[in-house]
């Protein structure tokens, strides 16, 4: 760590900084009424929804994690052609991008009755609730993403037996590995997500309006708690 240029810390400490303005904007939605107890209600049930969700398919994606995992520990200890770094870059990619994916939707199912009920009252409170909350998960993902960068150089460039450009070629191949298990977890997130509410979407169409009659978005409509 002695040969880190001084400018590499402002890297770390910017994360730092990201993650402490997220922590601030989720403190101050919390702090926020939730509306009526109506809202609080739907609200909950619309929180109860997503989590299950989230669960269920952190449970796949671990699986899929373990294999890819196997996988690169096969390249790396028994073929030889990875360096040992790759198969516990690869898993710390998808623990932070599915932390910061579960931060998300924790806030995001919190704000959205706080943020109804603020508009309500103007659209001045309505906005500020809205962007500071949507606010956390950006900075989450770039302050999780940034310090999990930052500690990988710095173990890397301690233990990595090598120099010059043959020492940063291994670095970079095995940071790009964790940015592996972080598109990984996106993705599964993204296709998952959108079937999920789709699903939803359809369901509460179909089943909603066309036979039991309720008329669109009724939070009456379980399709429809599960959309939103």
């Amino acid at each position: 760590m002695n040969n880190t240029p001084l400018i590499f810390w402002i890297v770390p400490l910017a994360s730092l900084v990201a993650l402490g303005f997220a922590w601030y904007f989720f403190r101050a939605m919390m702090r926020c009424s939730e509306g009526t107890d109506r809202m609080k209600e739907i609200a909950a049930h619309v929180r109860q929804g997503a989590m299950a969700y989230l669960r269920q398919q952190y449970k796949v994606v671990t699986v899929v994690f373990l294999i890819l995992a196997l996988f690169f520990a096969f390249l790396a200890y028994g073929l030889g052609v990875q360096n040992p770094w790759v198969p516990f870059a690869f898993l710390t990619g998808g623990l932070f991008s599915g932390l910061a994916g579960y931060i998300g939707m924790r806030t995001a199912t919190y704000a959205s009755a706080r943020t109804a009920h603020a508009a309500s009252q103007s659209l001045n409170q309505g906005l500020r609730v809205a962007f500071r909350s949507g606010a956390v998960m950006g900075l989450v993902v770039v302050g999780l993403g940034l310090l999990d960068i930052s500690v990988w150089y710095l173990v890397l460039n301690h233990f990595i037996d090598a120099t010059g450009s043959q020492k940063l070629m291994i670095i970079t191949t095995t940071m790009l590995t964790f940015g592996m298990g972080a598109s990984t977890q996106a993705l599964f997130a993204r296709v998952g997500g959108g079937i999920y509410t789709k699903a939803a979407d359809v369901g509460a169409d179909l089943v909603g309006k066309v036979e039991a009659g309720i008329p669109e978005d009724d939070p009456r409509n379980p399709a429809t708690i599960a959309d939103n």
